[in-house]
């Protein structure tokens, strides 16, 4: 007789929802078509079972709050101040960081750069690569500079032999390149399967807890989410970074979804070349760069990035269509967005936009979701209607309600400044914010309570 029979479960790649049968809609993340069949012996089941009673069985013993100490952690310097920015000013000892992002956009790159300084500030380091050979590494090592004794490499994907290294050598930094590849011996699925990828998490996650070993992970997003990636694992890790951008152009920005050590949402903005990724210290003239003069349709707005203000070049091109639906197209931001603020433009300002093709565009490579970008996005709209091309030394930002008015955003203030060190005379922003803007401010500031008004004094 066999020894044990398998069964199935189904696991959601999404969010990691377990379900006995197939569903089309996950009911954790409400996901369509997610879940996908993998195979369990029993033995598994009841080895795991068996670890969650002896855990129940051990002891709790609560502490009194009051006595607990807090002490302030050592965080270490990666040596590259825009991933020490998002990281919350360095990498927390003990911790487990996910790095994710689409296939060849420089994750890798970025933490061999990171192991290159840590290594030579004399610091124990190990790189496991799954997915390439010695010989590669070293080729793409060589690019970004000289290694010495204190960086070690390891190409192997058994979790076993990874977990033993580690225990042996005590690195102080672990690199896992990537996820995906790495399998447990224990685990009857295929690498990159949702539950290697969780169970392989979970033995990293004791070991950078059990040993204060700080552990970045890679792993692989696919936009059709074929690969069990990311979004299975962010609740299990201490830090979430993602990497965007197109990999066929020169910039790259990290952004932090998740940190249990520092602010959210903060980015870093980088420049891939040859001998690796660059640092760009302001972001800002960057995304300016290059913005064409007297050229309708351009308006420079300022969004905040986590404490970061941040001024990008909107563009929009409209045109008369020749067909029955016009079209409309967004980059950069969101689609349904634009088609809100221009029908607030037409109901609340009488301009027709029915019969337009509208294309609306954030210039740089970045995506920005926040509200305070729509005066900038009507701004534009208006002067590719009407071919009248703004002051290029003007920015504005304010958020857009359905009645047309103009909100009020945060930080209102330091979105200003930023506007005024780049060489802007003129900011339009929300009434509400204009007498605080004016404060140790030598630029123009000009409020605006809704829509209507901003195209009388501009346009």
């Amino acid at each position: 007789m066999a020894k044990g029979k398998n069964t199935t479960i189904f696991y959601c790649q999404s969010c990691g929802y377990e379900s006995s049968k197939w569903m089309g809609q996950c009911p954790g993340c409400k996901e369509w078509n997610t879940f996908v069949e993998e195979t369990v012996s029993k033995a598994e089941l009841k080895s795991a079972g068996g670890q969650l009673k002896r855990m129940a069985e051990e002891k709790a013993k609560p502490c009194v709050l009051s006595q607990v100490t807090v002490a302030e952690e050592d965080k270490l310097l990666t040596g590259i101040g825009e991933l020490d920015r998002v990281l919350g000013g360095g990498i927390v000892q003990g911790s487990l960081t996910l790095v994710g992002g689409d296939p060849g956009i420089g994750k890798s790159t970025l933490l061999l750069q990171v192991c290159h300084h840590l290594s030579g500030d004399g610091h124990r380091v190990l790189y496991v690569s799954g997915e390439e050979s010695p010989v590669q590494i070293k080729m793409r090592a060589d690019r970004i500079g000289t290694f010495d004794d204190r960086m070690l490499l390891l190409c192997e994907t058994r979790l076993d032999a990874v977990a033993e290294t580690i225990r042996r050598d005590r690195p102080e930094m672990v690199v896992i390149d990537s996820i995906q590849t790495m399998y447990s011996e224990e685990i009857q699925a295929a690498p990159g399967s949702v539950s290697q990828v969780r169970e392989t998490t979970g033995v990293l996650l004791q070991l950078a807890k059990g040993l204060g070993v700080s552990i970045f992970i890679v792993g692989h997003v696919t936009k059709e989410g074929t690969v069990a990636g990311p979004r299975v694992l962010e609740h299990m890790v201490d830090t979430v970074l993602y990497f965007e951008g197109d990999r066929h152009a020169s910039y790259r920005v990290l952004r932090g979804v998740k940190n249990r050590f520092g602010s959210t949402n903060e980015i870093g903005v980088f420049e891939m070349r040859e001998q690796g990724l660059v640092e760009v210290q302001n972001p800002s003239e960057y995304l300016l760069d290059g913005r064409p003069e007297d050229a309708s349709g351009s308006v420079a707005a300022c969004t905040m990035e986590g404490t970061r203000p941040l001024l990008i070049e909107i563009q929009a091109l409209v045109c008369h269509s020749n067909f029955g639906i016009p079209r409309r197209q967004t980059t950069g931001t969101d689609f349904n967005r634009v088609n809100l603020l221009m029908a607030v433009l037409e109901k609340r300002c009488g301009v027709q936009l029915s019969g337009c093709d509208a294309y609306v565009n954030i210039t740089g490579g970045i995506k920005i979701q926040e509200p305070a970008i729509d005066l900038g996005m009507v701004l534009a709209i208006l002067s590719s209607f009407r071919n009248r091309p703004l002051s290029p030394r003007l920015a504005a930002f304010g958020e857009v309600g359905l009645s047309g008015e103009v909100r009020s955003v945060s930080m209102a203030r330091q979105r200003v400044a930023e506007a005024e060190k780049l060489g802007f005379d003129t900011c339009v922003v929300p009434h509400m914010c204009a007498e605080d803007c004016r404060k140790n401010s030598h630029i123009k500031i000009m409020g605006v309570r809704n829509i209507q008004e901003a195209l009388d004094l501009l346009l």
